[in-house]
């Protein structure tokens, strides 16, 4: 089977992809867009490290400026969120091989151009054309899956992509701060910059002979789904619900090397020993949801519903904890949970969503979840700066989770 370069109709689509052979082949493309979103996830995360080293600190002359780190993670998910809605479209027209090559090309580019730079702005700047570069990722993931995967298989693979994010963070908490042990700041970027070319590679070869629907944007029938799509309650109940979702996963990756290291006590040395455990135990949530979503496909909502809300209510929980045995269980727990609600969410947007628009439906359901999160690693630095008190800050993050979970209130009964 051949990428398509021309429209093919979601019959042949599904039919050629049930004949396709099982085994780690069939799994291939799955396997490939995991690798992808755990480096892009490194690109993403890793910053917050650096939030703690003082040389990175005083290169760029922000030492005690929360709302300045903040900002740094803010708005590189706003540049995000815009390109993820307005952008993830061209993966429908073009196909979403092609603009996945672009984008692993230009996050190569910025990432050495980050390296190069002690101007703040000027990083301020490149987090901006990283976040557009980044943003239609996970719209064109979703859309390789939705196309080249039976209903019953969609969770499973959705959940491999999506295991990139917490293998991304427990990948890139530690090894960023093993680079920062021994290397200037530089490095980490350089060092990302030099294994997208891996990457670039990975991905033309790895997704050779996958299916897409290759939208025409001036036929009738797209403009139909476009505006059947954007007048389906259950599509925007869905979609506000992952604002809360992003906005746990993004307050956490911003704020948790700061929060463990000056509120528990934490060095850097053993956060990076440590910080990876949530992050497995956040893979392990994936994994377990993607199994139980695909055996109980009606019971999505209740699933993701539940997930989100236990992470939020274990995330409050935290604040009063105190040593590093009783933080790593109680952030594990809500990682845990967080990740059984996300190994799910994606096959549950499937169900409200035509194939035709596909990436559109992605852009726009990640795209409104990052305009949200955006918000939160810029108002916890806030919260932190008027109140003296990072606690405030991740209670306010648990706050968050707890109230967008009742957008699914409405979805239990039938999805």
């Amino acid at each position: 089977m051949t990428e398509m370069d021309t429209t093919v109709n979601n019959v042949d689509a599904v039919g050629v992809q049930r004949n396709r052979p099982g085994g780690f082949r069939y799994w291939l493309p799955a396997i490939v867009l995991m690798i992808t979103v755990i480096l892009a996830f490194f690109d993403k995360i890793s910053i917050a490290v650096l939030f703690s080293d003082p040389a990175f600190l005083s290169d760029f002359g922000i030492e005690g400026d929360k709302t300045k780190l903040g900002w740094l993670m803010s708005i590189f998910l706003l540049a995000y969120g815009l390109s993820s809605v307005f952008l993830s479209f061209v993966g429908d027209i073009f196909g979403p091989k092609k603009i996945l090559l672009c984008g692993i090309a230009s996050w190569g580019v910025l990432m050495l151009l980050m390296g190069l730079t002690n101007n703040f702005y000027m990083l301020l700047f490149y987090r901006v054309l990283l976040g557009i570069a980044e943003g239609p990722l996970l719209a064109l993931c979703y859309s390789i899956v939705k196309q080249n995967y039976t209903e019953s298989e969609q969770a499973r693979a959705s959940t491999l992509f999506l295991l990139g994010t917490p293998l991304g963070a427990a990948l890139g908490f530690p090894l960023t701060a093993l680079i920062l042990q021994n290397y200037h700041w530089e490095a980490t970027f350089f060092f990302m910059s030099f294994i997208t070319i891996f990457l670039f590679i990975l991905v033309f070869f790895g997704l050779k002979g996958i299916t897409y629907v290759k939208a025409n944007r001036k036929s009738v029938d797209h403009k139909t789904n476009f505006t059947t799509l954007l007048s389906s309650k259950p599509f925007w109940l869905v979609t506000f619900f992952n604002v809360g979702t992003l906005a746990y996963l993004w307050g956490l990756n911003s704020w948790i090397p700061t929060y463990l290291i000056e509120a528990k006590g934490f060095d850097l040395k053993q956060f990076g020993s440590l910080s990876m455990i949530p992050f497995l135990a956040m893979l392990i949530g994936e994994i377990i949801g993607a199994f139980n979503s695909d055996r109980f496909p009606n019971k999505r909502a209740l699933q993701v519903f539940g997930g989100l809300f236990g992470a939020g209510i274990t995330m409050f929980l935290l604040i009063y904890q105190e040593g590093v045995v009783n933080v790593l269980i109680f952030m594990s727990a809500s990682a845990f949970l967080w990740g059984f609600n996300v190994s799910a969410i994606f096959a549950l947007l499937a169900n409200t969503t035509a194939k035709e628009v596909a990436t559109t439906a992605g852009g726009i359901f990640n795209g409104f979840g990052n305009f949200g999160s955006a918000l939160a690693p810029v108002i916890i630095g806030y919260i932190v700066v008027y109140t003296g008190n990072i606690d405030y800050g991740i209670m306010f993050l648990a706050g968050v989770a707890i109230v967008s979970s009742f957008f699914l209130l409405p979805l239990l009964k039938k999805y």
